[in-house]
Order: structure tokens, then C-alpha cells, then sequence
């Protein structure tokens, strides 16, 4: 839980005004994490002998932030080029571009940091194809369990648990439509299924969370209401963060382990 937190807190850190800015709170963020993910890219080349560089070369800096932090853009690509639509709107881009910098800053070299909806595509389909084809549940299949069932709240107070049962359903719906192609057998296959009670969660909370988020880009749209729902905004940025705790962005090389031994 305490990862996950953390990687939470990096992206909606960013989101605070004038946080990518240098010396910003983002940009420091994204220092600090930039330089944990080298610590365990370099650990892992020093101590682990299954990685074979002459073979693999060197891990690309930071491709694995690429779903994290292009999945937003990425999806409204997707959804661009099925409108067959190839240029983005004024606001669109300010999105687009605000997920290339941060990741620019994480380390993703620009090569990969594409600017056009075929090329986001593109280039986040070639990294899946880039992948091991096949689903190691060992390995693969924890970590997608353990993460969706970290309790995340800093405290068991009846709100905070409610909040975490909800957010869990909310989840695991997330993950079966934009990842798994809606497949709900293939949830159940790894240990994620989804029914009733996930969809009837979702269809009491999807539409007010839509609600709120239309009412507040109405308002940051009026001259006379901007300002008043960016200070709210910015509070609510400040509990959610609050919340999460203090992210120290840490590796620890003496904690790692192969999922699968290596041979001698």
C-alpha cells in the first residue's frame, strides 16, 4: 500500500498549480523518483543474473511510468481515432502535453513521448508488443491482486473504510473495461472477478463523480467562478494528498528478490 500511495501522490502532486516548474513540488517529485527507478534499474543489473545485457541491452529509462503516465491521453487518443478525428482540440493538447512533460521529466526519452493521436497509439501499442507475450500469474497476477486489495486509508475510521470498499469495486471495473478488453471471464481467470455489487456501485457513483466534474469544468469555463473553483480544487488536491502521507520515494536493494531463482 505504501507504493502504491506513493505513486499516487507523485501524479496528483504534479496536478498542483506551478508544480512542474523547477524547484516546483512536482518537479522535485518527479527528481526523486526519476532517481529511486535507477536505483533499482542499476540493482538489478549489478546483482541479478537473468537479465542479460548483451542480449537486452540497458532498460530504457522509466518506459514502465509510460502506462501510468500516458494512460489519460493515450485513452483519449483511442477515442479520437475512432471519431476519426486527428487533431486535438486547444484543450486537449494543454492535456497532451502536460502528460509528455511529466513523463519528459520522469526520464522517458522524447522518442517515446509522441504528440499526435496515431502516433500515442502507435507507440503505446509497440511498447505491449515489446512485452513477453503470456500472463506469469505468479508474478503478474500478485501484483495486480495485492495492489487492487491494499487498504489505502491511513486509518481504519468507518468513513475511510467505506471509502476503500467502494474504491475497490470502482477498480476493479476500471481495470476489466480499459485493460481487459470488458472481459469479465478473464477477470475471474486471474482472480479479479466482478459482479453485482461492482456494477451497482458503479452505477450510483460514475454518474455523480461525472456530475462533479462537469459542474466544475462549467465553472473554471466562467470568468466570475474560475478562480473560486480552482482555490477549491487546489484544497481538495491538498487533503487527497495529505491523506496519502508523505511519499519518501525509497529503494531498498537488500529487500529485492527474483520472482523466479536463477539458475546456477
Amino acid at each position: 500500500s505504501r507504493r502504491v500511495n506513493e505513486t499516487a501522490t507523485f501524479f496528483t502532486v504534479t496536478t498542483l498549480p506551478g508544480a512542474l516548474e523547477p524547484r516546483g513540488e512536482g518537479f522535485k517529485a518527479a527528481a526523486m523518483v526519476r532517481l529511486m527507478h535507477s536505483m533499482v534499474r542499476f540493482n538489478i543489473l549489478r546483482r541479478m543474473k537473468s537479465w542479460d545485457k548483451s542480449v537486452y541491452g540497458i532498460p530504457v529509462p522509466q518506459v514502465d511510468q509510460m502506462p501510468a503516465g500516458l494512460i489519460d491521453v493515450f485513452l483519449l487518443a483511442y477515442q479520437m481515432l475512432d471519431e476519426g478525428r486527428t487533431e486535438f482540440t486547444a484543450e486537449e493538447r494543454a492535456r497532451v502535453e502536460f502528460s509528455r512533460y511529466r513523463c519528459y521529466l520522469l526520464g522517458l526519452p522524447e522518442d517515446l513521448l509522441m504528440d499526435t493521436p496515431q502516433g500515442i497509439v502507435d507507440i503505446m501499442n509497440a511498447r505491449g508488443a515489446s512485452i513477453r507475450e503470456g500472463f506469469d500469474d505468479k508474478t503478474c497476477g500478485t501484483l495486480v491482486r495485492a495492489t487492487l486489495e491494499a487498504y489505502l486509508p491511513p486509518d481504519q475510521k468507518l468513513g475511510h473504510r467505506i471509502f476503500n470498499a467502494l474504491e475497490k469495486r470502482l477498480a476493479r471495473l476500471v481495470l476489466v473495461k480499459h485493460f481487459l478488453n470488458g472481459d469479465s471471464d478473464r477477470a475471474r481467470e486471474i482472480g479479479v472477478p466482478v459482479g453485482a455489487s461492482e456494477y451497482a456501485v458503479a452505477a450510483v457513483l460514475f454518474p455523480y463523480i461525472a456530475a462533479k466534474m462537469a459542474l466544475y469544468r462549467f465553472a473554471l469555463s466562467v470568468p466570475g467562478l474560475r478562480k473560486m473553483a480552482d482555490r477549491r480544487l487546489t484544497a481538495r488536491i491538498r487533503r487527497l494528498l495529505k491523506r496519502y502521507g508523505h511519499a519518501e520515494f525509497t529503494s531498498n536493494a537488500e529487500a529485492y528478490r527474483p520472482a523466479v531463482p536463477a539458475t546456477a
